[in-house]
């Protein structure tokens, strides 16, 4: 079917929807919102809001819950329960309700957040709730114009493919979007089918939290915090209750449309500027800020009266090593940590120096939520510690996914322990470095949008394949994920393993219209470190263009 016969179609959906559509002039838009449908993938959906099957709308949102719904029915005995959770976004609540409606007009029972809730507060309550799946509406750190859809097992985890799969095939079923039952959702409270859930789940996630924690001490460090107006205002300041901590009050309340930053991603520095601007003014020692949906932290520490931004791979590395100081004395045969394909080996360098296992995943903290399930399930291993260089970071298993709860607890006790032993978390890095060498690490994404972006990315990753070890200088290995590596399941990913040890990667984005590029880099300091990266730069910019 043409984009015009679709488009045509939903000019029929209701009144909101036809006047939406009805003022776009640009074709190009147009054939972007019908040209296909918004895919639900092992990650769910995400997409821009709006009109047309491409789009996130209340319509494709009643799609993938009718579909999930199929599934629980058709796996599941008895009575079935699901936990809906929101972040606080335009339409997440809408969304929210929508799905519970689906749920609920199909017997399933839906336990509903009263308020805009963490993902790992969700992934958390899946299991404490005793339900069979779990969704959560959110987009993460997207810009605002997006908004998502991600599905947990029973377990807590977000979908891994094998299951993900079979899911889909129940969404893909649905194809009248306008018959996708809905219970009013008054009727579905007065009948018990949704119940809004009681305060005692966060209460119950920040005592599963504070078992993790590992220094006590008396302190004196100060904290500037932004939530970036999203999930995480009220878990991370009680879980910081005993920490001088300083809010960003221009991001501290919830804004679907985030107005004081150009993107609420903490990975970067200018979505950190109103809270470095008052770290200065107060001369704290350390700046978290978490994205939307809580499950990320990105940071910032006081260093020679400047603040320095840590990446996702240093500070993973300093949380390695901080809770290993701790914990290495007691640890069991089969402790592992669990990183990703494009996360640096330094984390890891720590962990098998210390006796633990290294296991990686693909990238997407589903893999290493999964794998907690898979060691609990065989008894083993045992999770000590998890992390991804996108500024994710899981201690203990209270939760399946990442969790900026956590982190935030386990930053804050760190940068304590090193200034009670007279170093910032720059001089521990350093000191890291001095150990295991210098790791510098980048993160490069080509934006391409629409349908003509999308066969580009395909065709630079084909043409990659091509070119094989002529691609670059000095390629010792190449790993194609797509074709199956080890146990891991199949991807679209190409990584470079190069004779001086360094690596980069390259992978569409699994959540937006980009092309990423991940360089990893050990050198014996950081100029011979920079000028290797710097070369590895230049060659990607010449093979598929500036």
């Amino acid at each position: 079917m043409q984009y015009s016969e679709r488009y045509n179609e939903w000019l029929l959906f209701d009144d909101e929807t036809k006047q939406e559509l009805l003022k776009i002039t640009d074709e190009k838009e147009l054939e972007d919102r019908f040209y296909k449908d918004l895919e639900f993938g092992t990650g769910g959906l995400r997409g821009i809001m709006g009109a047309g099957p491409n789009r996130m709308n209340s319509y494709t949102v009643a799609k993938a819950t009718l579909g999930l719904a199929v599934y629980l029915l058709a796996h599941f005995d008895g009575e079935k329960h699901v936990v809906i959770a929101y972040d606080s976004r335009r339409n997440s609540r809408v969304f929210a309700e929508c799905a519970a409606q689906v749920l609920a007009a199909k017997g399933i029972t839906v336990h509903l957040f009263r308020e805009i809730t963490p993902t790992p507060v969700l992934s958390f309550a899946v299991r404490y709730l005793h339900c069979c799946a779990g969704i959560v509406i959110t987009a993460s750190h997207n810009p605002k114009e997006y908004n998502g859809y991600k599905v947990y097992d029973e377990h807590g985890c977000q979908l891994v493919p094998a299951l993900a799969n079979e899911v889909i095939a129940c969404v893909n079923a649905v194809t009248d979007l306008r018959a996708v039952p809905r219970l009013d959702f008054e009727v579905a409270k007065s009948s018990g089918l949704v119940r809004f859930i009681s305060p005692e789940v966060l209460d119950a996630f920040l005592d599963a939290v504070k078992t993790q924690s590992l220094y006590t001490e008396s302190h004196d460090i100060k904290v500037v915090y932004t939530p970036l107006h999203g999930t995480g205002n009220v878990p991370v300041r009680r879980i910081l209750a005993d920490y001088a901590v300083s809010v960003v009050p221009e991001q501290e309340m919830p804004d679907g449309d985030f107005s004081t930053v150009r993107s609420p991603n903490p990975e970067e520095r200018d979505a950190l500027t109103l809270a470095l601007e008052q770290a200065r003014k107060e001369q704290a020692d350390l700046v978290l800020g978490t994205d939307p949906d809580c499950d990320r932290v990105g940071i910032a520490v006081r260093h020679d009266g400047d603040y320095v931004q840590l990446t996702g791979n240093q500070v993973g590395a300093l949380l390695a090593d901080f809770i290993l100081r701790f914990k290495k004395d007691t640890l069991r045969p089969g402790a592992t940590l669990v990183k990703t394909i494009v996360t640096n080996d330094l984390g890891a360098n720590i962990g098998r120096k210390c006796g633990l296992e290294i296991v990686e995943t693909l990238t997407g903290f589903k893999y290493i939520g999964d794998q907690i399930t898979k060691f609990e399930q065989s008894g083993d291993r045992y999770f000590v510690f998890g992390y991804e260089e996108s500024y994710g970071y899981l201690a203990g298993t209270h939760a399946r996914d990442k969790d900026a709860v956590v982190a935030s607890m386990l930053i804050c006790e760190m940068t304590a322990y090193h200034k009670a032993n007279g170093r910032t978390l720059i001089d521990a890095l350093e000191a890291l470095y001095t150990e295991y060498g210098y790791y510098l690490d980048a993160l490069d994404s080509v934006t391409l949008k629409g349908k003509d972006g999308a066969s580009c990315i395909r065709s630079i990753m084909q043409a990659f394949r091509e070119a094989g070890t002529a691609a670059f200088d000095g390629v010792r290995e190449i790993l194609d994920y797509s074709v199956g590596i080890g146990a891991l399941p199949k991807e679209n990913v190409l990584k470079y393993l190069f004779e001086d040890e360094s690596w980069l990667a390259i992978r569409p984005s699994g959540t937006e219209p980009k092309l990423k590029i991940y360089y990893s880099v050990r050198g014996a300091d950081k100029a011979v470190a920079q000028e290797r990266l710097n070369v590895l730069r230049a060659a990607i910019h010449e093979a598929i263009g500036e």
